[in-house]
């Protein structure tokens, strides 16, 4: 087993940890980075990039498809299929071009990548296991830059067997595509996937738990989506709440009450299981390290400048909170590293950024014009339709 001593450890090579261990080599500090899957993390191996790509592979087939009819005086003979094995290799290595890349950078920029699972001994101190459960290094450092990602939620009487229950890792895996499939959940992740798969031609059910879709974007920003679900014959159903599924000969039968308390059934090839993502907090010795968490017992607690309890141990991304959004934990990932190497900073956040990739996309900055209004801002409203757009009429 090697042994390994630097100045940053970071754990997870998300975009919140291989920034901030390329940022920490570029300072010149001697810089460590532990990854036991693939470097990129959720964000570019099983999230926002191969997303993107089914998401714009579904555009484009839908749109070959309006050229059936001669739309825009453009016309194609004979019929548009797809082939989703094909669509997920194509998906695969774009995912394994940017790996490369990002594997690239860390090396050029001077921060030694090691593959393997980080278990920490105490809040310094770690071995670093591969996937054969060999004990490949023991790393000892002065400071630590834990950017350990989320995973999805599991329902625990629908666990998932990506078969017939998927994550959405498995949804963007699939060999054939299904015909019938239930989305569990109407946030962000289930609405993007959703408004993808109908693209492609799946018939989509969404069940929602709370009143509406989409409910962290206000009655105005959610309108042209709804308009565009129940044009496109996507069933939402809201103020529903998922009991379970059994899996039968058909597929698999799901089951869950409706708004007035009735039980309700229906029979899908597949269930999409979209309720959220949780921080990856176990497996790797945070008990160890004596790190404590928020008031909910949820995340890890940091002040401003992302520290928690443990002096020279630092935490970022989803490990930390909401939003958990790749650009946040890039941001927080480069302030650690400049706060190591002796520079003043602070995470205070003014407008972080969010889009939702649905039809229409949504984007927000800051805050919405309620949470200004609740603060006693006076609010001015301008508004500019995209139909009177010369520019966004031409592409649709």
């Amino acid at each position: 087993m090697e042994q390994i001593s630097c100045q940053v450890l970071v754990v997870g090579a998300g975009p919140g940890g291989y920034v901030a261990a390329i940022r920490a080599a570029q300072l010149g500090l001697d810089t460590v980075i532990v990854e036991g899957d693939k470097a990129g993390g959720t964000c570019l191996i099983r999230g926002c990039i191969p997303s993107k790509a089914i998401i714009h592979a579904a555009e484009k087939f839908e749109a070959l498809k309006s050229h059936h009819e001669g739309h825009m005086g453009l016309k194609i003979d004979g019929d548009v299929s797809i082939n989703m094995s094909d669509l997920v290799d194509w998906k695969n290595n774009i995912v394994q071009k940017l790996n490369k890349g990002v594997e690239a950078l860390l090396k050029g920029n001077g921060a030694r990548l090691v593959k393997g699972w980080a278990n920490f001994l105490d809040g310094k101190t770690c071995n670093v296991t591969d996937s054969n459960g060999n004990k490949v290094a023991h790393i000892t450092t002065e400071n630590v830059i834990l950017a350990t990602g989320s995973k999805p939620i599991e329902l625990p009487f629908m666990p998932f067997d990506e078969k017939y229950v998927i994550s959405s890792t498995g949804a963007l895996d699939l060999d054939e595509l299904p015909d019938k499939i239930a989305v569990i959940g109407g946030g962000y992740i289930g609405l993007e996937l959703g408004c993808a798969l109908r693209k492609l031609g799946v018939e989509i059910t969404v069940i929602e738990g709370l009143e509406n879709i989409a409910s962290i974007f206000d009655d105005e920003l959610r309108r042209p989506l709804e308009r565009w679900l129940k044009k496109n014959s996507v069933k939402v159903l809201t103020n529903c709440l998922a009991k379970g599924v059994e899996i039968i000969e058909e597929g698999v039968e799901l089951s869950w009450t409706n708004v007035d308390g009735e039980d309700k059934s229906e029979i899908f090839d597949k269930v999409l299981v979209t309720v959220g993502r949780k921080p990856n907090v176990k497996g790797w010795g945070i008990e160890e390290m004596g790190i404590k968490f928020d008031d909910e017992g949820r995340f890890v607690a940091v002040d401003s400048k992302c520290r928690t309890n443990m002096r020279g141990v630092y935490a970022i991304g989803d490990l930390v909170g909401e939003p958990m959004l790749a650009h946040k934990a890039s941001a927080q990932g480069e302030m650690v590293a400049e706060i190591i190497s002796g520079q003043k900073r602070d995470f205070e956040p003014v407008a972080i950024p969010a889009i939702v990739f649905t039809e229409p996309e949504i984007i927000t900055v800051g805050m919405t014009q309620l949470e200004a209004e609740s603060e006693g801002e006076k609010v001015i409203v301008g508004k500019f339709p995209l139909a009177a757009n010369g520019r966004a009429l031409t592409l649709e």
